[in-house]
């Protein structure tokens, strides 16, 4: 199975440093721009099935790389960002968390092991339903790092965050012997 992961555009409370986890956020003028650069990106590339977050950013992202893909998009919980309970609304600064260090679980959240198991169903969902063809996931950084980590065997902390609209290539398979392709390029913005 190819596997193509993409992250939603800029939005307006990522300019303002604002952390949304479950929050729908609302693409930025440049968010705009770089779904559009993103759908011109892919448009010639095979896409068998299109699967988004069902937050607002990703989805509108989505429905811009669509508009070149007779394909219906899946929109789906599992691919929502992590579940950021009481850090949600607020800045990294109000928070005092640093952006090159791990945060710590939030209390009413989900914990960055639940957000790997979710990773790892989803993954395997994948690879049962459609594992010979071509799938394009639209979501967000924290679920797109977790993905990865599961893909690749390492930890999510140990995989670098992902740019807006950047575009990452797997190809995998049950036996796990994946290859990666392409890594959170952004040459289209």
């Amino acid at each position: 199975m190819k596997l193509i992961l993409t992250r939603h555009g800029e939005t307006v409370e990522n300019s303002k440093r604002i952390i949304q986890g479950h929050l729908p956020g609302k693409l930025s003028e440049k968010g705009i721009d770089q779904a559009k650069k993103l759908a011109d990106r892919l448009k010639t590339d095979q896409i068998d099935f299109i699967y988004s977050s069902d937050l607002a950013r990703a989805a509108d992202t989505a429905k811009e790389i669509a508009k070149h893909h007779k394909v219906p998009i899946k929109f789906t919980k599992e691919l929502r960002e992590r579940n950021l309970g009481e850090f949600e609304g607020k800045t990294k600064k109000e928070l005092n968390l640093l952006e090159d260090k791990e945060w710590p679980d939030p209390e009413n959240g989900e914990t960055s092991e639940e957000l790997y198991k979710r990773a790892e169903k989803f993954v395997h969902k994948l690879l049962h339903k459609h594992k010979n063809n071509t799938v394009l996931c639209v979501a967000h950084n924290g679920i797109n790092r977790a993905i990865t980590a599961v893909i690749t065997n390492k930890k999510t902390r140990d995989i670098e965050c992902f740019s807006n609209t950047s575009i990452t290539v797997f190809e995998i398979d049950e036996e796990k012997n994946h290859k990666i392709h392409l890594f959170n390029c952004t040459k289209h913005t």
